[in-house]
């Protein structure tokens, strides 16, 4: 088994809590691909995250989760920034999250920072996030697409708070173009999908993206399960097992994560039922975060998944 490079934000949650009836909020370590990185590796995967973190008390803190997780830093750099914040706030199990931070820790990477040599060797290349928002780290993230030798994968994780405007939108729909058209594997939340196609189905937006030249599409969607479009096969919707969700944050990078893992051991499925099965052992990974708070500390090992929906 190789490794995966996941190339992207780590920053601190402040997510929406009570305590002895008053309001509060509780600090996760939290980003959607440091999610992705940590739920590779307890499932199992070998993994280095890249990405600039800040340099103070929560910085360290989240090098302290990354390390304690097994997720290599061999790729991340220090950044003079304070470490930017998300504060989540709930309606039900989804979050609403609002970003804090100028300029913000994560989106100080830039091309000279990458080790060329840790992302050339990646099994599995991890790009996407709100750190395609910023120039320096867009350009990091176009070289290391362009250094990849092994599968690439991408993830628009799409945050509209983040979007300043019919403008934003439109340059983020060019780059997700331009990552989806290189990429073996595109997931995308069907949040996403709203906001960069409006009006467009699920499927259609799975066929599109094919268009530009991904290989397999995954497309989530919550309790609904997910439609996955692989090589040589047509849409098939997957269903997600029934849980008791409590907090939504990292589902969908969970799966994104669970699918890298499997990458890993076997490289991509040779048939699209290979995908299906993959699909739903993710959605299964999700599905257990859900019943946890939090996003990368309820990541749960292969062993826990198995007994959670054993039978």
């Amino acid at each position: 088994m190789g490794y995966a490079v996941v190339l992207g934000e780590a920053l601190v949650d402040l997510l929406d809590a009570e305590c002895d009836g008053e309001p509060v909020y509780r600090q996760a370590v939290g980003g959607g691909p440091l999610n992705v990185a940590v739920a590779v590796a307890r499932l199992g995967g070998q993994v280095e995250f890249v990405a600039s973190l800040g340099d103070d008390a929560l910085a360290t803190r989240i090098r302290k989760v990354l390390s304690r997780s097994g997720v290599g830093l061999a790729g991340a750099v220090t950044a003079l920034a304070p470490t930017a914040l998300a504060v989540a706030t709930y309606t039900g199990p989804e979050p609403d999250f609002r970003f804090y931070g100028e300029p913000p820790s994560y989106a100080l990477l830039t091309p000279d920072d990458l080790d060329a040599d840790l992302v050339a060797g990646a099994d599995v290349l991890y790009c996407g996030s709100i750190v395609l928002l910023h120039p320096p780290t867009l350009a990091a993230a176009r070289r290391a697409w362009s250094l990849a030798t092994g599968l690439r994968v991408f993830d628009p994780n799409v945050r509209p708070r983040l979007l300043d405007g019919p403008a934003a939108l439109d340059g983020l729909r060019g780059v997700v173009a331009e990552f989806a058209a290189g990429a073996h594997l595109v997931k995308l939340s069907s949040a996403d999908a709203a906001l960069l196609y409006p009006g467009e189905p699920v499927e259609g937006v799975a066929a599109h993206l094919r268009e530009l030249g991904a290989g397999t599409v995954v497309l989530t969607l919550g309790a609904a399960g997910a439609v996955v479009a692989p090589v040589g096969g047509d849409p098939v919707r997957v269903p997600a097992p029934k849980v008791d969700a409590v907090d939504a944050t990292g589902a969908g990078d969970s799966v994104m994560g669970a699918l890298v893992a499997d990458l890993l051991v076997d490289g991509e499925p040779v048939e699209p039922a290979g995908w299906h099965e993959r699909v739903a052992f993710a959605l299964r990974v999700a599905g257990l975060v859900c019943e946890s708070r939090g996003g990368a500390t309820a990541m749960p090992t292969r062993a826990e998944v198995v007994n959670r929906f054993a039978g």
